[in-house]
């Protein structure tokens, strides 16, 4: 059997046993849940990313409490990101042993973050969320920058679709530490982008990388979150069958559209929600050390 087809074929069976744990759900979610997915996913597919704006929509119309946003990402975006590794992973080459070493290191960092996250407090959530939103709104604005101006700020990569040796390695951790990344709420697509090219990879590459790295670690990741009750059905509910098909309207109708807009709106927005979610933190930390002084 061909690598990429045995890969999918394992994708699919993990999807499966994963969609069997939805065919218990009575209330399915409502409009406002189901537009969230739609939208976001379908910005996701072409390259933005979904996690941040998620985040971003849930906190601005009260969807989600704080403490349960990374475990409903995690859950709730599974589907639709497995949906963007079987259109990616088929229609971009890489090399089999980068892509199956860097996919493997991300499972096993999500399955190690997950069960810290799901237990954190609601400041720890907060803290965590507005740092890595920060991070990510960073490397949005250094990409945006870098495309506009034809800067050099990061390597822009080279023509291989694979690494060995001790680049291979480097690989591995990163990805590890990038799926450890996804259990609080920052979102892989952009790091892994940036990692490709520091290896020399053709930017390409990135796709079938970052998307299979995704699809696999996020049902692996979100079986924690479930066990710990750590997220939030309806709004996980609504991401999965609102976002399932934007993506396939998103690949294979408007992938060539224009995006500089969306992304400066993207940044802004994820900036936003980063400076609230850490404000939000420090005012528990405030409350929580007066508490005391004025019992």
């Amino acid at each position: 059997m061909n690598p990429i087809s045995g890969l999918l074929w394992a994708l699919g069976t993990l999807t499966g046993v994963y969609v069997i744990g939805w065919s218990k759900v009575e209330r399915g979610p409502g409009p406002q849940q189901l537009a969230v997915g739609a939208v976001t996913n379908f910005f996701d597919t072409l390259g933005i990313g979904s996690f941040a704006t998620t985040t971003t929509a849930f906190r601005l119309w009260k969807m989600v409490p704080d403490n349960l946003i990374p475990g409903t990402l995690n859950v709730g975006h599974t589907l639709p990101t497995v949906a963007q590794a079987f259109i990616y992973t088929k229609l971009i080459p890489v090399d089999v042993l980068t892509l199956f070493s860097m996919i493997a290191a991300a499972v096993l960092g999500s399955w190690l973050g997950a069960g810290v996250v799901a237990g954190w407090s609601k400041r720890k959530i907060q803290f965590g969320m507005g740092t890595a939103l920060l991070v990510a709104a960073s490397l949005m604005l250094i990409t945006q920058i870098q495309t506009l101006s034809g800067s050099r700020i990061l390597p822009l990569g080279g023509d291989a679709l694979g690494v060995r040796g001790v680049l291979l390695f480097v690989a591995i951790a990163a990805n590890f530490m990038l799926g450890a990344l996804m259990t609080l709420g920052i979102g892989l697509y952009a790091p892994c982008m940036i990692l490709v090219s520091l290896l020399g990879m053709n930017p390409t590459a990135a796709f079938p990388i970052m998307m299979g790295s995704c699809a696999f670690l996020m049902p692996v990741g979100s079986l924690r979150f479930i066990r710990e009750r750590a997220y939030s059905l309806p709004n996980a509910l609504g991401l999965a069958i609102g976002g399932t098909p934007a993506v396939l309207v998103a690949a294979l109708l408007v992938v060539s559209m224009n995006l500089t807009t969306a992304r400066w709106l993207v940044i802004a927005v994820v900036l936003y929600t980063a400076v609230t979610m850490l404000l939000a933190a420090s005012s528990s930390k405030a409350a929580a050390l007066a508490a005391p002084a004025g019992a």
